[in-house]
């Protein structure tokens, strides 16, 4: 049986941020230089820890710095999993989530 999780775009948000701020205290890294291996400003990713908001691009560019983006490129590429999300209400209730 599937379960939908009932997130948001606020839990995707800080979602994000607490993953680049985990990454980036494992790498021992201060905001300081965070800030100057990606060229995001220092206020922006103390921003962003605390709040989950940024811009799309300096968002890249932190997790350029901080994790491999191929694997952020790859959940745009199709799947298997796409043809077997249910695409209306009726294909949901009959899977009786």
């Amino acid at each position: 049986m599937t379960r939908l999780l009932l997130i948001d775009d606020t839990d995707v948000q800080k979602a994000f941020a607490a993953h680049l701020r985990g990454l980036r205290e494992r790498a021992k890294l201060s905001r300081d230089a965070l800030a100057a291996r990606s060229s995001v400003p220092t206020s922006t990713i103390k921003k962003f820890e605390l709040t989950g908001q940024i811009s799309f691009r300096q968002l890249l560019l932190l997790w350029q710095s901080l994790d491999d983006l191929q694997r952020l490129y790859a959940l745009t590429q199709s799947t298997a999993i796409d043809s077997v999300m249910p695409t209306t209400i009726d294909e949901v209730l009959k899977d009786e989530l």
